[in-house]
């Protein structure tokens, strides 16, 4: 071979590995599962939320706070039984649809992770939860509030947010107390969580001798809204309380107010976001709605978590990621107290958890549920939520 083709065939090599280094460089770490380290032990956690449909930037919320864990323990390095443990991120879509759900907690079961955080809805995490049951896997939802989600009897549900059994009465006596309401519209989604939320509301401003005007259901795909609202406007109600999230909320807000309606609109944690002023517009000003946690505000090491956040993912937190992140922590706490990476031992040492984490005090009752639950309130100011009150259960 000539020095002048040996040349250039080192040169086409030196390109091609070049090109493929520059390829590889390019792609996104956050579509995949996160690559374990070649000189560790890959454990893997799920992590399961709608990552499409409209409610997808609160599911890539939530999944990237289980992320920016995860990177941040394997960083500082994780040992456990004296070998080094690389966590991965194994990341699933349920498109906020129940059956997708199942079909995703499956794959997650055969892929063998040792802890699943998710899902993000009640009505995504029952059904899923019981594929976790019948596979031994610990399951802590960020955000599923329904009181139904830790009353089945499995001994692998956990969550780490108020239940609606407390949001909706703290919303409720809101109204009550401070709005001094005396006729009330509902109307719910017709989900797990919008239509339990309503419910939760209803039962407590009943008892206080309130009027439910009309009580109507929608769907959680919904935009226009302008039959139901005309409806409620001829009963006048003084407050109008819906159960759903931001994509549907914020249309029903801003179609409100456009057809003239003068009342409050109060919400749970689903519509309770930096979003739903986006979609409602002016309108959100007339808003009123509920966390069923703490306000990243009022977290000691909020804004801290604020930070690292935007500079890791360059956006800021929606709502329940830091509750993803601390979720990423209970379940390694329970490793690290088993001293184990099986599944079995894992949750077996989940009862115990005693762990002071970013959304405060985690220690959880013999169903799962937060021995501390805790409900912010917020109105909202030049677009942007704002406390109203911290109201612990």
């Amino acid at each position: 071979m000539s020095k002048s083709k040996m040349t250039f065939m080192k040169s086409a090599i030196a390109l091609s590995a070049m090109t493929l280094i520059l390829a590889s460089c390019g792609k996104s770490d956050d579509k995949k599962a996160t690559a374990p380290a070649a000189d560790g032990i890959e454990v893997k956690i799920g992590h399961v939320a709608p990552l499409t449909g409209p409610i997808a930037h609160l599911g890539k919320d939530n999944e990237n706070g289980a992320r920016l864990a995860m990177e941040e323990i394997n960083k500082a390095g994780l040992m456990i039984d004296g070998k080094k443990v690389v966590l991965t991120l194994v990341p699933e879509d349920d498109a906020e649809d129940p059956k997708t759900a199942t079909q995703v907690a499956q794959k997650l079961v055969d892929a063998k992770v040792v802890g699943v955080v998710g899902h993000l809805n009640s009505g995504t995490s029952i059904p899923a939860s019981k594929i976790y049951s019948d596979a031994g896997i610990t399951q802590v939802s960020p955000s599923a509030t329904n009181p139904d989600y830790t009353k089945q009897g499995f001994k692998t549900t956990y969550r780490l947010v108020a239940t609606d059994a407390q949001q909706g009465p703290a919303l409720a006596n809101y109204v009550i107390n401070t709005l001094k309401a005396k006729k009330v519209a509902i109307i719910d989604d017709s989900t797990q969580y919008g239509k339990g939320l309503a419910d939760e509301f209803e039962k407590t401003i009943k008892a206080a001798g309130l009027k439910v005007v009309t009580r109507e259901a929608s769907n959680n795909k919904a935009t226009d809204f302008k039959a139901i609202l005309t409806k409620v406007k001829g009963s006048k109600p003084d407050v109008i309380m819906y159960g759903g999230m931001d994509a549907t909320g914020g249309p029903l807000t801003k179609q409100a107010a456009e057809l003239g309606i003068k009342a409050k609109v109060v919400g749970g944690d689903g519509m309770c976001t930096e979003k739903l002023a986006e979609l409602a517009g002016e309108a959100v000003v007339n808003v009123t709605c509920s966390e069923a946690g703490m306000a990243l505000s009022k977290m000691a090491q909020g804004a801290d978590f604020q930070k690292r956040y935007k500079e890791r993912f360059n956006s800021d937190v929606q709502i329940y990621a830091p509750f993803t992140y601390d979720a990423v922590y209970v379940i390694v706490d329970s490793m690290k107290r088993a001293n184990s990476t099986d599944p079995a031992k894992i949750l077996a040492a989940m009862p115990d958890t005693k762990m002071d984490g970013l959304v405060g005090n985690i220690a959880f009752d013999d169903k799962g549920d937060m021995k501390e639950g805790v409900i912010t309130l917020y109105d909202f100011k030049d677009k942007k939520k704002n406390v109203l009150d911290v109201i612990k259960m």
